[in-house]
């Protein structure tokens, strides 16, 4: 067995590489004296050799029949940290492309033979393939570090900022000189790459594209996914003149004095150190010096000043930047000056953060003489509200529909057929004490969504009342005893544990890096947390599968027990969804079923009492020891039908927090209604 350096892989990524499920490698480990031994981890979640493991499933013929590039992962994945894998990466990209080796990179020798294999395979099946592979999968490791624009969104941004930028000829930007696009902070070059193609597809001339991100990994990246475009993507000998360097735009511009037609950005958000005191008497303030809290319009400016005459720039921001009291003067200067000249909210999940909904600010660089009176209007269009998330069902955005929406709203809003949730308003309307600029707070929904949501909403609180009323017949017809009764004897979760009877295991923090926030893929696996819990219950992260984190996580299957050991949250239920992984202070039990009901054991454990006597005061917040939670001893049929009124209760208890949402939501709508005078007038 090869131990020299090995690379070590989760059972979890092992099924991703062979193709199967986690149990089916389980299965194989079981009743295979001949599978490899396990060179790391523990029993439960232990790491194999991925040189022995590739040799066994070719072996016992089970290699997964795919492109190498599944096998590639792991060895780069062990590499180290973060800037050693993405130097990597970018040193494949770049030796795909034709470039020279990077001569300032200390490469290891065998970090440069896994370098030299990844090429290898590139040149066999493809560069930009390869290279995207890796790239993607780098990104969904540490997607709680870096935060890219998903590519719809990066491609609407560049069409609307094109369209700004063709508001005065019609034609496409300086189309005779060519085209410059930059990105200040360009991440791994989603946006530049989106603008690259956008400015093709109109017809424009030669394209430059400026590229700059203080994060030097993120900056080779780019580049060397700027040269592999150039080089494989469009098959054009002169495909565009780029330049992406590393370096921190709002303190040392690396392209000072270089104009561009087209700026696009997603600044980093919420950042406190951007160099408020350094650049206190930057030419770059046109608008005032941004407050300290308010990094993002300093962004916003520096992309302006980037701009030739008649250029366009597009940013996305989040939510705070279009209301926050410290930038109203600022906010205030940009409509006055005419160069804020649209703002779109997205709905939330388009982007991270995925919670809340994202602003895109659409903004132009008037050309000399054109003169924008204080009387012009400001486009707003509010897609959040036009494409509302069902909270009961998972939710992904539809780009086609977003995408179509935003650019009729922007090709339409002056004319009479101008598409609702859009609407042009007046610039003096907008400059009062607060300059808020948030689309929802200047478009009413139409009456006819209005009475549509409305009459959906009546229809399901009809549903949902009517269910009320049956599961209340059928808990208020329990017969429940008046007389004391023998109390039968209990035990504890631990003891049960001690027995066989059940499997405790408690949840645990994967790494930041494997975090990824929002909604998860199609096979990603959610990650609940205490804080999801105070929320509303919903997970609002997920792991990717095939990842260590993955393979080491604690997952609860359906019919599993979730308990909370925390006592502000704490509860106990049979979980019903997909596989999720439980973190820190979530408990999954594993009930066998011939001796033990799950909702009998459920409803036992999340008893208030239950909670009381198992609870432990020794740190600032009262914790549960799970293993001290009783449990009466009764007769498996007993349990049963202790189990079918525990369903009952959890059904009921379900339908009224639904109702009462529900509820508060019409009392709402119908307020608003009744308040706009919309009571139709009986004949």
């Amino acid at each position: 067995m090869s131990t020299s350096r090995a690379v070590p892989v989760t059972l979890a990524e092992i099924a991703r590489l062979a193709g199967v499920g986690r149990a089916a490698v389980s299965n194989w480990r079981r009743r295979h004296p001949s599978f490899p031994e396990r060179i790391a981890g523990t029993d439960t979640n232990p790491q194999f050799s991925l040189t022995d493991i590739k040799g066994w499933l070719r072996d016992n013929k089970k290699l997964k029949k795919s492109a190498e590039r599944e096998w590639l992962w792991p060895g780069f994945e062990a590499l180290g940290g973060r800037d050693e894998t993405g130097a990597a990466i970018a040193e494949v990209g770049r030796l795909l492309s034709g470039r020279a080796s990077d001569e300032g990179e200390e490469i290891r020798a065998d970090t440069r033979a896994l370098i030299e294999r990844a090429v290898d395979l590139g040149q066999r099946e493809g560069g930009t393939e390869t290279f995207a592979f890796l790239l993607r999968r780098w990104l969904d490791v540490h997607v709680r570090q870096i935060a890219t624009t998903p590519e719809p969104l990066a491609s609407l941004m560049a069409q609307l900022a094109l369209r700004a930028a063709n508001d005065v000829t019609g034609d496409s930007p300086d189309s005779s000189g060519g085209t410059t696009v930059m990105d200040p902070a360009c991440g791994p070059g989603h946006l530049l790459l989106a603008a690259a193609d956008a400015v093709r597809a109109s017809g424009a001339g030669a394209l430059t594209l400026l590229g700059s991100d203080r994060d030097a990994v993120l900056a080779s990246l780019a580049d060397s996914r700027m040269a592999l475009a150039e080089n494989e993507g469009h098959g054009e000998k002169e495909w565009a003149q780029v330049s992406v360097r590393a370096a921190d735009s709002l303190r040392d511009d690396p392209f000072s004095g270089t104009p561009a037609d087209i700026v696009l950005c997603n600044p980093p958000f919420n950042e406190r150190d951007w160099g408020y005191e350094e650049l206190a008497t930057d030419a770059r303030w046109s608008h005032g010096l941004p407050p300290r809290t308010e990094p993002e319009l300093a962004w916003v400016q520096h992309c302006l000043a980037q701009l030739r005459p008649g250029g366009a720039a597009v940013l996305l921001l989040p939510p705070a930047v279009a209301a926050r009291k410290a930038g109203r003067r600022i906010r205030g200067s940009l409509l006055r000056t005419g160069q804020l000249r649209a703002v779109v909210a997205l709905p939330p999940g388009c982007a991270a953060p995925h919670s809340v909904s994202l602003h895109l600010w659409v903004l132009r660089m008037p050309v000399h003489g054109e003169g924008t009176p204080v009387g012009d209007r400001l486009l707003v269009a509010d897609a959040a509200s036009r494409f509302p998330r069902d909270p009961e069902e998972k939710w992904t955005p539809d780009w086609a529909a977003i995408s179509a929406f935003v650019r009729e709203a922007v090709e339409e809003a002056d004319s009479p057929q101008a598409p609702a949730y859009v609407r042009q308003v007046p610039v003096i309307e907008l400059l009062n004490d607060e300059v808020d600029l948030t689309p929802g707070r200047h478009i009413a929904p139409p009456p006819a969504d209005t009475a549509l949501r409305l009459t959906e909403s009546w229809r399901e609180f009809t549903g949902l009342t009517a269910n009320v009323n049956k599961s209340a017949r059928l808990l208020a017809a329990l017969d429940l005893a008046t007389a004391e009764a023998d109390t039968p004897t209990a035990t504890t979760v631990a003891e049960l544990a001690r027995a066989g009877a059940l499997t405790l295991r408690g949840g645990q923090q994967p790494p930041e890096e494997s975090i990824h926030a929002g909604p998860p893929s199609d096979d990603g696996i959610p990650l609940l947390t205490v804080p999801d819990l105070l929320v509303d219950g919903e997970p609002r992260s997920w792991l990717a599968p095939g990842t260590a984190a993955a393979g080491e996580a604690v997952i609860a299957e359906p019919g599993d027990i979730v308990v909370v050991g925390v006592a502000r949250a704490f509860s106990a239920w049979v979980h019903e969804g997909p596989p999720t992984a439980l973190g820190p202070q979530l408990h999954a039990v594993r009930v066998q079923p011939e001796q033990l009901d799950a909702w009998f054991l459920a409803g036992s454990l999340r008893a208030p009492a239950n909670a009381r006597q198992a609870g432990t005061h020794t740190t600032s917040s009262s914790r549960i020891d799970v293993r001290r939670l009783q449990i009466r001893q009764i007769p498996l049929g007993e349990q049963r039908r202790y189990g079918e009124a525990f369903r009952e209760l959890t059904a009921f208890e379900r339908l009224l927090r639904r109702a009462a949402d529900l509820g508060t939501s019409l009392v709402r709508d119908l307020g608003d209604e009744l308040a706009a005078g919309r009571l139709a007038n009986q004949a």
